[in-house]
């Protein structure tokens, strides 16, 4: 009995040891694919021999579960126990080797109505043991959550009381978790910033925002970034979305935190902070497409002198529903570098695109660059390629037949023709070069196709084939009259681009760019398949004649063909041809088929199936419903072709104005007279916008100065304002001169 009872326990023994060798195997994989849990409460099936022998000794097993049930009692005499072992709370027998998880975390992270009293009575312990610094710094060592310190949990927990008990005893304010689990995009997981100060701010929580960035113990530093260089203010950014009460949360959190900072350190423009890709927190919105909190940092107004000079948008004057207001240009123009304007216009991955550009000052701001140089410039290229076009086509029309290359004659019109050629290629090589500029500033994607349009593809296939077909005519190939006409063909479809000149004709064909890519586009797939379907199948029926082929031998060529003296018969072509096949089912498709059958078909009836089910199918069906797709196509995207017709023009007015010389821009910009320019002490300038809007649902009542009578437009055209400040933007004067010229307005009372 012995025997077998150690031979059944080897067997066991070799089991456990082949299933541990298969976990060692696999442990790897499945560690990658899917996150270790945070805490568990989950006691382990086994217990050591040496903790069962030692009931009182304190365990990591022991105090972990004291610490999850909340119950300080259990702990009772572990000091005595760490100082006759000479051990702390951080010594490796009481960390989970798997994670890195002390007894602080799990105690944190078992709360129950915010409270747990193994808190405190661990922090006790810590410092009488002289190692509570770190104690409370200690953090998950796991990928998934590493850098996770005990702070961070009790402001995930949203228990205030813990975070001020762990800032007071030491706690690190710049920690940051910077686990797989707190990265963005992660499969599994929440991106907030990795400090603690983002996590209090992306979670809402304003009271512990508050306490972090004021308390007198160790203050956080609001400028400090995490490993994708993001602030406070771009983690906000980045969480945002475009509902209600999302909107409503962040742009509170993110006014809330621009107040304390300009309370505590003025020298620092928080909002002028960039991230690993040079982006600050209002171009990282304009790149994300988050319309809603954009719109909110655009239009962002404080009244209170204090906080004024955080504003992006100063009420000039009131009159009713007219709003005059002044916008801050900062990070907007593009006088500055990847200015928010060329980000939202050349950011084919941008969401929203259309939407941001309806946003004031960036709709006013457009349309005052086209009013002023935009339009002329714009007509003046399309009279520049017009002519171009003319002759382009003049030189299709007086090409020369014959192998090619051509000598030149010696007569006027020869010599007219070389020239118009020679302009034809040069026009071909200045666009080729503009749109492959173009591509490398916005690559094409099929996605940006149904906003952007095609027109640059075209002209960029326009110019490529020309430049071939020039290739091909000096190398005598005259294969390049094909390749001319083509050119020709997408030269004066491009004339459509110019129609974006024109909000009318530009809205028109942002709709027929719209239905080419969606409606059409997908009828061209399905009915591609039933076309060659139907014309396999037709083909498949037919067989030669009986006296095409007794009239054929063996030595003679197949179907009509022959060499040598004989006379070519012309026979028509009929089904069992694909092609004809094909070109006859399109004519069945547009109405223009001939009703003309062969009789050289083994089955006729199925014959008749197959080619009144193909019409039914195609010029019954398909036809009608693509029509009634393109109906429902333009009554549905009515608002939105003009939003993207608006999107479209802005690529032209940047386009445009960056082809233009430094010089030049800067003059035009110079004479924009809704643009009014302030100074700080640092010489730095700092552009306004003025829009006047109409607001006929909100009526202005709470402005520091009330104005009695709507002012003349020229009173309010200042040339630069110099304004001096010791701390960062001060905008008193500004304001002051503002309201100067309202009490210079206001009519005299009568006494």
């Amino acid at each position: 009995m012995a025997d077998k009872d150690e031979a059944e326990m080897m067997e066991r023994s070799t089991e456990e040891e082949q299933e541990a060798g298969l976990e060692w195997l696999l442990r790897k994989d499945s560690f990658e694919s899917t996150p270790v849990p945070m805490d568990t409460n989950v006691s382990r099936l086994f217990s050591s021999p040496v903790d069962s022998f030692y009931s009182n000794t304190f365990t990591r097993e022991r105090i972990f579960k004291a610490a999850s049930s909340g119950d300080a009692a259990q702990l009772h005499c572990l000091l005595d126990f760490l100082r006759l072992k000479k051990k702390t709370l951080t010594s490796p027998e009481f960390i989970d080797e798997t994670n890195g998880k002390t007894a602080l975390l799990k105690a944190l992270l078992n709360l129950k109505d915010g409270k747990n009293d193994v808190v405190e009575v661990l922090l006790d312990i810590a410092e009488k043991m002289g190692d509570l610094e770190k104690l409370i710094n200690a953090s998950y060592c796991d990928p998934y959550y590493n850098g996770q310190t005990a702070l961070h949990v009790a402001i995930e927990r949203r228990s205030f009381e813990h975070v001020k008990l762990l800032v007071q005893k030491g706690a690190d304010v710049q920690a940051k978790a910077n686990g797989k689990f707190f990265q963005r995009k992660a499969e599994l997981g929440f991106y907030f910033g990795e400090l603690p100060l983002s996590l209090a701010a992306c979670t809402n929580q304003p009271d512990i925002v508050s306490f972090l960035i004021e308390n007198p113990h160790r203050r956080t530093d609001l400028t400090d970034k995490d490993s994708q260089g993001n602030t406070v203010l771009h983690t906000l950014v980045i969480i945002a979305d475009d509902e209600i009460a999302n909107t409503e949360i962040i742009s509170e959190m993110y006014d809330h935190i621009l107040i304390h900072h300009n309370k505590i350190d003025r020298t620092v423009q928080l909002e002028e902070i960039e991230n690993n890709q040079g982006l600050t927190p209002l171009k990282l919105a304009a790149k994300l497409g988050k319309l809603e909190l954009f719109k909110h940092m655009l239009h962002r107004e404080f009244m209170d002198e204090e906080t004024r000079p955080l504003s992006r948008k100063f009420t000039e004057w009131v009159y009713g529903p007219v709003h005059s207001s002044l916008y801050d240009l900062t990070s907007i123009d593009t006088n500055e570098k990847n200015s928010v304007l060329e980000i939202i216009v050349f950011g084919s991955e941008t969401p929203n695109r259309p939407e941001m550009l309806q946003i004031e000052p960036l709709q006013s701001l457009l349309l005052n660059k086209w009013d002023r140089f935009a339009s002329k410039l714009f007509l003046m290229n399309f009279l520049v390629y017009l002519i171009y076009l003319i002759i382009f086509t003049m030189v299709t029309f007086s090409r020369k037949d014959g192998q090619p290359p051509f000598p030149i004659d010696n007569i006027p019109m020869d010599y007219l023709r070389c020239v118009g050629e020679l302009i034809s290629v040069l026009g071909a090589v200045r666009i080729l070069y503009k749109t492959i500029m173009l591509f490398h500033k916005n690559p094409p994607n099929f996605k940006a196709l149904f906003i952007d349009g095609f027109s640059e593809i075209l002209f960029f296939l326009q110019a490529l084939l020309l430049l071939t077909c020039a290739v091909l005519y000096f190398c005598g190939r005259r294969e390049y009259v094909g390749l001319l006409v083509l050119s020709l063909a997408l030269a004066w479809i491009n004339v459509l681009y110019y129609l974006r000149g024109s909000k009318q004709l530009g809205i028109y064909s942002v709709m027929m760019q719209r239905m080419i890519l969606r409606d059409l586009l997908h009828f061209l797939c399905v009915y591609a398949v039933l076309l060659f379907g139907f014309s396999a199948a037709i083909v498949a029926l037919m067989y030669d004649s009986p006296q095409d082929q007794n009239k054929q031998t063996d030595n003679s060529p197949p179907r009509g063909r022959s060499f040598g003296p004989e006379v070519f018969k012309c026979e028509k072509p009929s089904y069992n041809d694909i092609r004809f096949t094909t070109l006859e089912l399109f004519k069945f498709t547009i109405g223009m088929g001939d009703l003309e059958f062969t009789d050289q078909v083994q089955y006729r009836t199925v014959f008749y199936i197959l080619l009144i089910t193909y019409i039914m199918l195609t010029y019954i069906l398909m036809l009608n419903m693509l029509i009634a797709l393109m109906g429902n196509t333009v009554e549905r995207i009515s608002t939105q072709s003009e939003n993207i017709w608006n999107l479209q023009r802005a690529f032209t007015i940047l386009d445009m104005e960056r082809s233009l010389p430094r010089w030049l821009r800067k003059k035009l910009l110079s004479r924009m007279s809704k643009i009014i320019c302030s100074r700080n002490e640092t010489d730095k300038q700092r552009q306004f916008f003025r829009v006047v809007e109409m607001n006929w649902r909100r009526w202005r009542s709470d402005l520091g100065v009330t104005q009695e009578e709507e002012p003349k437009y020229g009173h309010m055209a200042p040339p630069s304002l110099n304004i001096h400040s010791r701390t960062g933007w001060n905008l008193g004067h500004l304001m002051e001169r503002i309201r100067s010229r309202r009490r210079l307005l206001q009519p005299p009372s009568n006494a």
